[in-house]
């Protein structure tokens, strides 16, 4: 027999003498052959392999440790047998092929820190770090169940809130012609911008509000502003809900609530792109922060648009 060997039976637990503790003489058996029943799997290895690193195996079979065994010789390790083949392998080669899953790996370190192989904890957590980052999503968008996960969200988030309701079935009428489509830029258009901002921006996705396709702001915990896509229209004899893709407008929204990042500081550049009509500010304050926090609340509006389409004479 050469080599180490594993016994796969799975001991069943059996009424008898209870497990006796001795220190294990193995100092001068070298390649001989010892026999390990860990947490039911058996295993056959040599006191070699055992003590080649510095580790509690080696401090079992080198005589500084008790050791628990059976009746029949067995030595008794309280631990999971699944990874022990590979940490022999591991304490005879030193190196091993680590499992492809990641719980696997999980197992395998947890194995390795409680037999103190800091050279295979090193290999599972350089394993694990290298798979966060191949699967790491690039942006992760919580999708809302329910309002109070809606307002946790927001208070808690360190970032400015940028949120998208639709609801496709929540319509008692017909859309007109070009909703869907409209729909669906709406839909896009968030996906680009939370590619791009996800750093800055929290994004999130409702699906279950009362809106059809509504866009809100959020900025230190407050609502900024909101952007409503939806009117009722008369483009024939009956009302139908009309969807509508205001992308300036949706684009400039965003831009202002990257002034309420964290620290809180005003972007000049960002006032800049942002700004109103020179018209439409009638009122000047020698605060700067009380003019910027006035010229978000007056965007507080819900936007709506309703007219007629249906051709004169009809």
């Amino acid at each position: 027999m050469s080599g180490d060997t594993c016994l796969t039976t799975t001991l069943c637990p059996a009424a008898g003498p209870k497990p006796k503790a001795c220190s294990f003489k193995g100092g001068s058996l070298g390649n001989k052959y010892v026999r390990l029943n860990v947490g039911g799997s058996l295993y056959y290895t040599t006191v070699q392999v055992l003590t080649r690193h510095d580790t509690m195996l080696k401090a079992m079979f080198s005589g500084r440790m008790e050791v628990l065994t059976d009746k029949e010789g067995w030595i008794l390790i309280d631990r999971c047998g699944k990874h022990f083949g590979t940490i022999l392998n591991y304490l005879r080669d030193d190196t091993i092929a680590l499992p492809k899953h990641r719980q696997e790996i999980k197992e395998l370190m947890a194995e390795a820190k409680y037999y103190l192989i800091q050279g295979l904890v090193d290999m599972c957590q350089a394993a694990l770090q290298d798979k966060k980052d191949l699967y790491e999503p690039v942006c992760s968008i919580p999708i809302i169940t329910s309002p109070k996960e809606e307002e946790r969200l927001i208070e808690s988030s360190m970032k400015p809130v940028v949120k998208l309701l639709y609801n496709r079935s929540n319509n008692k009428y017909s859309y007109t012609s070009n909703s869907d489509d409209n729909l669906l830029k709406n839909i896009e258009l968030f996906d680009k911008l939370s590619l791009r901002f996800n750093g800055r921006v929290l994004f999130i996705k409702d699906v279950i509000g009362d809106e059809i396709c509504c866009w809100s702001f959020y900025g230190q915990g407050r609502k900024l502003a909101e952007v409503c896509c939806t009117s009722i229209v008369y483009a024939t004899e009956k009302k139908q809900t009309k969807v509508e893709f205001p992308e300036a407008r949706i684009y400039e929204e965003t831009l202002n609530v990257l002034l309420y990042e964290t620290p809180r500081v005003p972007d000049n550049s960002l006032l800049e792109a942002t700004s109103r009509s020179r018209s439409q500010a009638s009122h000047s304050e020698d605060d700067e922060g009380f003019e910027l926090r006035d010229r978000v609340r007056r965007i507080h509006v819900k936007r709506y648009s309703t007219y007629d389409d249906r051709q004169l004479g009809h």
